[in-house]
């Protein structure tokens, strides 16, 4: 009896260990890749059941991986959603909080690569950085490739390792070859690589005050090789679009120089073929990615997180040009990962998670402390079927630029939940709008002035003041 005893405790020590063990070489051995892109909506993929998107390699992370349905950008704005993602913080915290030259407060930043890089990690940067025009390395990076401001499509000129330089060729097709020359590269320690594409962005000059060359321009600057791809489709158009906004007073305003929402300022057929067009050079990259992993015997033990940084408008609420407002179009991103350590393929997961979680998601996976003032939450436990507390309501801001007229003083916060929506418009009076995303998920019914929701107001309110208040 004693003797059965004995085994038993034995095998049992024996068990717990070989799962410790197991986790420590997770948190020891693992790979990051981290794939950014620009303006790419939530719903213009393969997977999420686009009619025509052809995007077999992206389609490949979430059919062997997860995929978030409701994950969110907290500033629906390139540098400050970028800024997000990377520090972990909200923009009112980390201080980047428009597109105009952030660059001394981007090299101070601390970002979880920085973290990684501390922890022992190998770590590059390839691509856009887009927080200040500057493109000089940031700290924490041993491999760096970065284009100033915007960068251009065609011939970019490039800063790699803090040299500046002129490349030749297509931009996306540059960054995916730098990328892939680091995977290939032989590695003593975990690595991480950030590859931060400019598509699907338009090709505007950005100057140091954040304005641009053109703001109504629209140039999307494909490959050549993709410049006649999806010419007989038709881009599917969501029920809000082509819809004049009504009981909208900070879109209803009018503005000199500015025409009012119509169709006619709705995004055109075209300019959507475009930029799925250019996605097309990504898509590629994101297949060489795979082969150059898995050619290195890494594929299964790298963390890949596909993402963007916020969405666009497709003629919603008759919107083209702009991406700052809160409606789902822009608020929503595409977040898919891959890792086979503790992701089941074919895995969906409903909980909201934002851009801010990626920096504790990936401190926490390769063993580095995440800093106390971080706002996002590791969704690594809820990979690994643990304790995790869902978020019950999200906060997005925006700041308010001068960019583009139509959005000039239309700075805001807003709380979302999973029925409600409210956006307070904190430099406009009585311009206020509140959703019931069950009743109308493309929020075309102000209901702010219906009586009969006068307690939900007062409820999200206080809701969006805690929110603020807890991410300090």
């Amino acid at each position: 009896m004693f003797q059965r005893l004995v085994v038993a405790v034995l095998l049992a020590n024996t068990v717990v260990c070989a799962a410790l063990g197991a986790r420590a070489q997770e948190v020891r051995r693992s790979n990051v890749v981290f794939v950014l892109m620009d303006d790419l909506r939530f719903d213009e993929l393969g997977y999420t059941g686009h009619p025509f998107a052809k995007t077999p390699h992206i389609d490949r992370l979430a059919k062997e991986g997860a995929v978030f349905k409701n994950a969110f950008a907290t500033t629906p704005l390139c540098s400050p959603s970028r800024a997000c993602f990377f520090s972990g913080q909200y923009a009112h915290t980390n201080g980047i909080r428009d597109n105009v030259d952030r660059s001394v407060q981007s090299h101070a930043m601390v970002t979880w690569p920085r973290l990684l890089h501390e922890a022992g990690y190998e770590t590059a940067f390839v691509g856009k950085w887009h927080m200040g025009v500057d493109a000089s390395p940031r700290p924490g990076f041993d491999r760096w490739v970065g284009v100033p401001g915007q960068g251009k499509y065609i011939d970019p000129e490039l800063n790699v390792d803090g040299q500046t330089i002129q490349a030749k060729g297509y931009v996306t097709d540059i960054f995916n070859e730098y990328a892939v020359q680091f995977l290939q590269a032989k590695h003593t320690k975990p690595f991480c690589l950030c590859v931060s594409h400019k598509c699907v962005h338009p090709d505007l000059e950005q100057r140091a005050d954040g304005t641009l060359s053109d703001p109504n321009a629209a140039n999307f600057v494909a490959a050549e090789r993709h410049k006649t791809a999806y010419a007989n489709d038709k881009p599917p158009r969501r029920p809000n679009a082509f819809v004049t906004p009504r009981n909208k007073p900070a879109l209803e305003r009018k503005i000199d120089g500015v025409p009012p929402l119509s169709r006619e300022t709705a995004t055109e057929d075209e300019t959507i073929r475009n930029r799925m067009r250019l996605l097309l050079a990504a898509e590629e990259g994101v297949g060489q990615i795979l082969d150059a992993l898995q050619q290195a015997g890494q594929l299964d033990n790298t963390m890949i997180v596909f993402t963007s940084d916020h969405g666009y408008f497709y003629g919603e609420h008759c919107l083209s040009v702009e991406r700052r407002l809160a409606y789902e179009e822009t608020i929503r991103i595409p977040l898919i990962v891959r890792y086979p350590p503790l992701v089941k393929a074919g895995t969906i997961f409903e909980n909201f998670v934002l851009s801010v979680d990626l920096a504790p998601t990936f401190l926490e996976l390769g063993g580095a402390k995440v800093p106390g003032n971080f706002h996002g939450r590791s969704w690594l436990p809820l990979l690994r079927g643990g304790a995790y507390e869902p978020r019950t309501s999200l906060l997005v801001e925006y700041f308010s630029d001068a960019v583009f007229p139509r959005v000039k003083n239309m700075g805001y916060r807003a709380v979302r939940t999973e029925r409600w929506k409210y956006i307070h418009y904190v430099d406009l009076a009585d311009c206020d709008e509140l959703y019931d995303l069950d009743a109308d998920p493309y929020e075309l019914n102000n209901r702010i002035g219906d009586a009969t929701v006068a307690g939900v107001v007062e409820e999200l309110k206080a809701e969006l003041g805690r929110l603020v208040a807890a991410t300090p």
